[in-house]
């Protein structure tokens, strides 16, 4: 089994019952939840936007791989509503928007992937503080 921390976030909608609901499916389709941060309230980062973040962070125990994780989260998010990732059309750099849920591989055991899609540990963690408290709150 490995272990995967998940940034949760939702500016849109019912935040915290999207979260929630997030975390469900996270747990029906990931794998156990084994530990929960805090939601907290933050403002958007990278946009301007007159709705603010709950953010949150999850670890999940799974079985599934980084590959597997990351197509079962997009699933998710787009159960939940979210239409359109944030990345530029003619370019690698992201494009942030409003969004029901935004879910992101923060961290996967110890390991360390450099793929175009995928990037683990999540290469802008450190510089948010919406992922580093609550992180933080849980990680051992």
């Amino acid at each position: 089994m490995h272990q995967v921390y998940l940034g949760l976030g939702s500016n849109i909608g019912d935040r915290r019952q999207c979260i929630a609901d997030a975390i469900r499916l996270i747990s029906e389709r990931v794998g156990t939840i084994l530990r929960q941060s805090s939601l907290i309230e933050t403002e958007p980062w990278g946009f301007n936007s007159e709705s603010r973040f709950l953010n949150g962070v999850i670890l999940c125990e799974t079985s599934l791989t980084p590959r597997q994780v990351l197509k079962a989260t997009q699933k998710i998010e787009r159960a939940l509503g979210r239409r359109q990732k944030s990345i530029g059309a003619d370019t690698d750099v992201p494009v942030y928007h409003d969004r029901p849920i935004d879910i992101d591989i923060l961290l996967y055991d110890d390991l360390s992937v450099d793929e175009p899609d995928l990037k683990i540990p999540h290469p802008l963690m450190y510089e948010r503080d919406f992922v580093m408290i609550p992180l933080n709150e849980i990680r051992k």
